[in-house]
């Protein structure tokens, strides 16, 4: 069950609590989402885990989510805003109090320096009282080394060397500076919230007394909801009756309006544009797509990138040894003779204020959370920050030919009986062989029959993998399959599939070869286009896996300039060819399968990313793939590759300016060159502006 953890604003604190629930037996996987600020835990553990969060701060509350909805007006908002109205005041007042102080220092400095000392402690109590707070109660706690324990130290210890103005200013501004960052991180969450903002509010249910107003959540399969014009679809289902055009960008990316009516399925998320419909609910609000599509991308957070995970253990130890540096930087005034001591206590406080890491351990994962969050409103959905890191540096891109680089609308083409068979016999054998089957291209030889398949006649039904189906009907033996179920079963046949484009179902009635038929499958219209793009963005290779014959794979590969391909293969030799590719050319590469989601599910798993086409509303789909691209459109491949890209640029900017900037200015305080004023605007501003970077991963390209 997904958790908010409500007044959660520091992001060590998030990142002591995921420490702290990961001791708990059951909860060792737990992961804090801390631009969301949600954690999945299983309802029993609840009591443990609040807890442990007590541990790290009483004042985090663990609240049930009972829906994935972001953007909900809540109470909480209310009291938030609140909040910082009331921070705001504080800062105010405390701005005041100190520029009373600078002003009135030189008159009241040696006379009446406890009313100079009130000034400059109002002005800083003012300001950080929360901070000092924080700091005490973690140090009772056990818990030293964040934030607050740095600027509570390096100003109490400006305060012991009569440094007045900078102890209040520092406090002061670094407090203004987490405020613009708290303002900054919820203008990111909120954000995120519009562009998640899919969930329906109510539906409209027909019952015998009218139509009522409900929560999506209390309406069952099978009743018959009312959609007005401007309204979302609140649940998946089917138009019973009714026509109008339906906008589905939130969900697919899709600009162009889709047509429905009766007959026709719609999803959850989508809005009404014109006319009324009257829909059968197929599907419970919580099995719906929206609740998936909300799902995934809340818990996207629990696969984190590896430089995500590499920050959080840096920020871990970073804090501690700044603190030792600081303590050296004592050491001379002890062993050079005239050295000032309050000197370098000045160095070493300096070094403490622009020691703090918070610009990195919220903008890397708030720029993964945006990524996630602006690729979902262009309907590709990534199941976590992971794979955007696999996705940015793609090297092997691997598709599947049937339903992803083709339609998967089957249609026979062609039906060429040999040995004395009529084409009339040769499509009656193979639709009664194919007649249990439910896969595409046994479906278009019983449409293309067309006539009622008596089922009493068909006996010893047998569906053999990757090869075809062997059956009785009427005391013959019928085999319909591909040429490795003619090879294995011994049928001889003279087979000359040059310059043929679809596939090939061959028929054998009683150990004798009667015949074939032709399925066509038409290519995507934009399978080439799309190939093209990747090779321009430097993926090294693309290649085709297909278990259909190597005369149709080569012509495909041809004509979309694919550079490999390999045909005739079964489900566990398409695994074991993309072991290989893994580890072409003798190094390790990140490589991505793009399938239809439901008949690919190991070659999915073994692919260091896994791409499902189609997959609105395919729980197979969803299921199996890693990325989940809900159209069929293959032209979101290497926008998902661009997405990916943008999102890493703008984490490894805020990485290396955050890191540049502190060592920067951690050099010039040691060497005295910077002072406490210039290190909390430096600290202050790297991670002002790392938060600000990160926002414009929602706006992904």
């Amino acid at each position: 069950m997904i958790y908010e953890l409500k007044n959660l604003d520091c992001p060590h604190c998030a990142a002591k609590i995921e420490d702290e629930l990961k001791k708990i037996d059951g909860l060792s996987d737990a992961t804090v989402n801390f631009a969301s600020k949600t954690v999945r835990i299983n309802e029993d553990l609840e009591e443990k885990a609040e807890e442990a969060i007590k541990k790290v701060d009483p004042n985090i509350k663990l609240i049930s989510k009972k829906s994935s909805s972001f953007s909900h007006h809540t109470n909480d908002e209310d009291e938030e805003r609140d909040t910082f109205r009331t921070k705001l005041f504080r800062i105010i007042f405390s701005f005041l109090f100190l520029i009373a102080g600078i002003i009135l220092s030189p008159k009241l400095h040696g006379r009446f320096e406890i009313i100079e000392y009130s000034l400059f402690v109002i002005s800083y109590i003012l300001a950080g009282k929360s901070v000092l707070k924080a700091a005490f109660s973690n140090i009772f706690r056990g818990q030293i080394f964040d934030e607050n324990f740095l600027m509570t130290i390096a100003t109490l210890g400006a305060f012991a060397i009569h440094q007045l103005p900078e102890a209040a200013s520092v406090m002061l501004f670094y407090c203004i500076g987490e405020y613009l960052q708290s303002l900054a991180v919820n203008r990111s969450r909120k954000s995120i919230g519009d562009l998640m903002d899919i969930r329906p509010d109510y539906a409209n249910l027909v019952t015998d007394k009218g139509i009522i107003r409900v929560l999506p959540e209390t309406v069952n399969i099978g009743d018959t909801i009312f959609i007005r014009p401007g309204e979302k679809i609140p649940l998946d289902g089917e138009v019973v009756e009714g026509a109008s055009y339906l906008d589905t960008s939130t969900l697919t990316g899709e600009s162009v309006p889709r047509s429905v009516e009766t007959g026709d399925k719609i999803m959850a998320g989508m809005i009404n544009m014109e006319g009324t419909l009257k829909v059968k609910v197929e599907k419970t609000f919580e099995d719906s797509s929206v609740s998936k599509i909300l799902e995934l991308v809340q818990n996207a957070s629990s696969r984190k990138a590896k430089t995500e995970q590499i920050i959080t253990k840096f920020a871990r130890y970073y804090t501690p040894l700044v603190v030792l540096a600081a303590a050296i930087a004592l050491i001379p005034p002890v062993i050079i003779p005239g050295e000032s001591f309050s000197k370098w206590i000045y160095r070493a406080l300096t070094m403490l204020v622009i020691s703090c890491p918070c610009a990195l351990v919220i903008s890397v994962p708030l720029g993964y959370f945006g990524g996630i969050g602006g690729a979902s409103r262009k309907g590709i959905l990534v199941k976590g920050a992971n794979f955007i890191d696999i996705l940015a540096d793609l090297n092997i891109a691997v598709f599947d030919k049937t339903g992803t680089l083709t339609e998967g609308v089957f249609k026979v083409s062609r039906i060429v009986p040999v040995n004395g068979f009529t084409q009339e016999e040769l499509l009656r054998f193979a639709a009664y062989a194919e007649a249990y089957s439910n896969h595409p291209i046994s479906r278009s030889i019983i449409e293309a029959y067309g006539k009622l398949i008596n089922d009493s006649e068909i006996k010893e039904y047998k569906e053999i993998a990757g090869r075809g189906v062997m059956a009785k009907v009427k005391d013959k033996q019928i085999l319909a399959g591909n040429e490795k179920l003619l090879k294995s079963e011994e049928i001889e046949a003279n087979l000359d599939n040059k310059g043929i484009i679809g596939t090939v179902v061959h028929i054998a009635i009683d150990d004798r070869y009667a015949g074939y038929i032709l399925i066509a499958d038409k290519i995507r219209q934009d399978a080439a286009k799309t190939i093209k793009e990747l090779k321009k963005l430097g993926i090294k290779k693309v290649v085709m896996l297909t278990g259909d014959a190597k005369e149709t794979a080569e012509n495909v590969a041809k004509e979309l300039g694919i550079d490999e391909y390999y045909a005739e293969l079964l489900p566990e030799e398409k695994v074991e060819k993309l072991e290989e590719l893994k580890y072409y050319n003798g190094s390790r590469n990140n490589t991505a399968f793009i399938g239809d989601g439901i008949n690919d599910a190991p070659v999915l798993a073994c692919a260091d990313v896994g791409i499902a086409m189609g997959g609105l509303g395919s729980d197979a789909a969803i299921e199996a793939a890693d990325i989940v691209i809900m159209e069929d459109a293959l032209s979101k491949i290497p926008q998902a590759v661009k997405m990916a890209r943008y999102t890493k640029k703008i984490i490894m900017q805020n990485i290396t300016g955050a890191l540049g900037v502190k060592l920067i200015f951690l050099a010039m305080g040691a060497l005295g060159i910077a002072n406490m004023w210039e290190a909390v605007f430096a600290d202050v501003g790297v991670a002002l502006l790392a938060v600000m970077n990160s926002i414009r991963t929602l706006r992904v390209k």
